[in-house]
């Protein structure tokens, strides 16, 4: 354990350790994925897809050892236990950090099929991690705004088209679809900009999710609902390096998925949507007040 270095030096050994980390494991990754680029058929893609989750776990695996390592975190977890690796889920969490990112993949590693994130489409230029992203298949996405999609409607349709193709290359093998339905990380400003009615979430935008499910809706064992919190504060990606992530507590509730809305038309039908919106909402309301609890219950 080197969490009793000062936290800027832990922070320089952290940062070495996450690119030594990345810089051992993409060059694998790019080359397995070159032969799945130049033979593109199916047979090829079944056999090359999962040496390629084995190396993202086994990357994913590094992470958590410098973690380790480095941090003296409390994991507070309830809900992993009896998931299947084998199978396939659509994952769904709160987001308040980039942190996030590295606690779903420690927790979630290898006790359900790799999280699959749906990534902004400016990323894919990020060095050496755009590649990556690529080579397993992350979806990149624009992610218009609403009042851009009313201006430009013919922009929907390229967004639910690029959804559906990831979706079919998703259906091959088991994967986790994770969605974050906020969009985007929650700040105070965001928040207050947002008029948010909910006291810890962001808005919610039930677009993607819908496009997951009337794609692959059938695929999917259960929604894995997740709750992140962190009762020290939330850490930025400095704080994280720097061994600042003192506790953790993330619940974990496996749903039923909505068969109902399964196949309906998001985009087309008004109905759908008002139908999606009212679950998510439901969704959203529970959690919210789960978030409110766990905090109360962090300070007794």
């Amino acid at each position: 354990m080197l969490s009793f270095l000062p936290g800027p030096l832990l922070a320089l050994v952290a940062s070495a350790l996450l690119a030594l980390n990345v810089l051992f494991w993409v060059p694998i990754l790019l080359a397995f994925a070159v032969v799945k680029l130049i033979l593109p058929f199916k047979a090829v893609r079944l056999r090359i897809d999962p040496l390629l989750v084995a190396i993202a776990e086994a990357w994913i695996s590094g992470n958590s050892g410098w973690m380790a390592l480095t941090q003296r975190t409390v994991w507070e977890v309830e809900g992993v236990a009896g998931l299947d690796p084998h199978n396939w889920y659509l994952v769904n969490s709160n987001h308040q950090t980039w942190a996030d990112i590295f606690v779903l993949q420690h927790l979630f590693n290898r006790r359900i099929p790799l999280l699959k994130f749906f990534i902004k489409q400016q990323l894919k230029w990020v060095p050496v991690m755009g590649l990556a992203w690529w080579a397993l298949d992350f979806p990149f996405m624009r992610r218009h705004s609403e009042e851009y999609l009313r201006r430009h409607p013919e922009m929907r349709g390229k967004d639910q088209a690029a959804t559906r193709k990831a979706c079919e290359k998703f259906s091959l093998i088991p994967t986790s679809v994770m969605n974050f339905l906020e969009g985007t990380r929650f700040t105070p400003v965001k928040h207050q900009r947002q008029q948010s009615p909910y006291r810890h979430l962001l808005k919610p935008k039930a677009g993607g999710i819908a496009l997951a499910l009337n794609a692959m809706g059938d695929r999917f064992r259960a929604i894995l609902d997740v709750t992140i919190v962190y009762p020290d504060g939330t850490p930025n990606f400095w704080d994280f390096l720097c061994g600042r992530m003192r506790r953790v507590i993330v619940r974990v509730q496996s749903l039923p998925v909505p068969e109902h809305l399964m196949k309906g038309d998001y985009a087309g039908d008004p109905a759908v949507r008002e139908a999606f919106g009212r679950w998510v909402q439901k969704l959203w309301q529970d959690k919210d007040a789960q978030i409110a609890r766990l905090l109360t219950e962090a300070k007794t």
